[in-house]
């Protein structure tokens, strides 16, 4: 009876937890299609007036191009930077392997702003500030922890015997990999680069100290609208970046479930 008294309390104070954190989004979306002329909840009337502002803007579109593209850029060098570290990781036995772990997941620990200062004081010298590669750089860094996690668990269960016997029958230890091991963890594979995808295009505190006038992000152009003027356009906008990253939250979760069904079925 206890047992249960206490399930039920856990559930409900989870369920408060989740609703104070989702909070912001059920005010956002239903503002994003107020026909107010500025921000007001509840909204008076429905309008799409606010997304038209938005894709009609070249301005917030430039932005948003940009965003992904530096999203699809960065979770392509994260997912194979990442994964040759997982790789070195699960298969080595060092001395020095907690050491280089903890070093790569510094980005998930240290706060942002000490790293985005770090960053920008390094690029300024470099002069790789405000251009797209020192964007894809500064937030390859910041993506590679979640690409690491998600993909050093992976090959920590997988059977590496499957691919060695696949070498000892004759194949290149490098084609065992890639036609063996890559398709056995694959989802993780996918769901390590999607992760990646999601902090580049959510990325805020290090874009704004690397882009520049011609260089920002989405999340840095919501930013200086926010500072400058509150345009009800940036709703929609908030809108936009919440369902993207929905969606692809979900898409992570059907990769672990179609992983851990390959598990079952093996």
């Amino acid at each position: 009876m206890n047992l249960s008294i206490n399930r039920v309390i856990v559930y409900i104070v989870a369920s408060l937890v989740l609703v104070y954190l989702m909070l912001p989004t059920f005010i956002i979306i239903p503002m994003s299609f107020s026909s107010a002329s500025y921000m007001q909840f509840p909204p008076p009337g429905f309008s799409l007036r606010w997304y038209e502002a938005f894709f009609s803007d070249s301005l917030w579109m430039n932005s948003f191009f940009l965003s992904l593209k530096l999203g699809v850029v960065t979770m392509i060098v994260s997912t194979i930077l990442g994964t040759l570290a997982s790789v070195t990781l699960a298969r080595t036995r060092s001395k020095w392997n907690d050491l280089f772990y903890s070093v790569l997941l510094t980005p998930m620990i240290v706060p942002l702003i000490i790293i985005a200062v770090v960053i920008y004081g390094f690029f300024t010298r470099l002069h790789l500030q405000g251009s797209f590669l020192g964007l894809v750089i500064a937030h390859t860094i910041v993506a590679i922890p979640y690409v690491i996690t998600v993909v050093l668990g992976a090959l920590r269960g997988f059977d590496i015997f499957i691919e060695q016997a696949a070498v000892s029958l004759g194949a290149h230890p490098f084609k065992a990999f890639i036609k063996i091991t890559v398709p056995i963890i694959s989802p993780a594979l996918l769901s390590g680069a999607l992760f990646a995808f999601i902090a580049s295009f959510d990325e805020l505190i290090v874009a704004l100290f690397v882009s520049n006038t011609f260089t920002k992000t989405l999340p840095v152009k919501m930013w200086e609208g926010m500072r400058l003027e509150i345009d009800p356009t940036m709703t929609a906008v908030a809108s936009v970046l919440i369902t993207i990253s929905i969606a692809l939250l979900l898409s992570v979760e059907l990769l672990k479930s179609f992983g851990k069904q390959k598990k079952v079925l093996k």
